[in-house]
């Protein structure tokens, strides 16, 4: 089932992310963690389907999602940071394999910390965020999704690492085996990991073999 909603508030959020806030339809329920296929209502692009995450809390009064745009694709994620207050967007049904299992180590890199956004602001309404780590992995500084946030709700419980720049206060190596074995105090529990295909392929076979249970670590399928 397709649904119409209206564009409320847009807000950037980093160089190259905007955060969209838009009409959330009757009825409408989703699990953190889950996605939707969004297109555009306009023209062509209403053809042109793309998976986002909701980002903001099933309760909320609308609906939200924090939007990475690739310009040197000139596609939807392009054709999204154009709009304005008031457009629409087509929004779909939710759908994912992300869920929370209990306590563990969340991992992501770039725009893949998206998935884990609404988890996290939903275990924090709860008191259930402690014990939980994030171990976050960007280009520079300025790709941060929503740092000051993630700094508040994890306090120590968060590892900045920037691939691309070095800079008091943050680490500035790639997550690797020797940088997981160097962060991570023993592999018996719950891994959650997103990002590119590359980093979650090269991370699920370092995790495992450093004893980490093929059915601990949670992935986008």
């Amino acid at each position: 089932m397709k649904h119409n909603v209206k564009i409320l508030r847009i807000e950037q959020v980093t160089p190259d992310v905007k955060r969209f806030q838009v009409t959330k339809p009757e009825g409408y329920a989703f699990v953190p963690g889950q996605a939707t296929h969004i297109s555009i209502n306009k023209g062509k692009w209403k053809h042109e389907e793309r998976p986002f995450t909701f980002t903001c809390l099933n309760n909320n009064s609308y609906l939200e999602f924090i939007i990475k745009r690739y310009e040197e694709h000139k596609g939807v994620t392009n054709e999204i940071h154009k709009l304005k207050n008031g457009d629409e967007l087509i929004v779909g049904e939710p759908f994912g394999t992300i869920n929370y299992k209990g306590n563990g180590i969340f991992i992501a890199g770039g725009a893949g910390i998206t998935p884990f956004i609404a988890i996290f602001r939903q275990l924090k309404k709860e008191n259930k965020l402690q014990g939980n780590i994030l171990i976050f992995s960007n280009k520079k500084q300025e790709d941060i999704i929503i740092e000051k946030e993630l700094k508040q709700m994890f306090g120590e419980n968060l590892i900045l690492t920037l691939t691309e720049e070095s800079k008091k206060g943050y680490g500035d190596r790639k997550i690797d085996e020797e940088f997981l074995k160097e962060k991570i105090k023993g592999f018996n529990k719950n891994f959650y990991i997103c990002g590119p295909p590359k980093m979650i392929n090269d991370l699920r076979k370092i995790l495992t073999n450093l004893g980490a249970e093929v059915n601990s670590i949670v992935f986008e399928k």
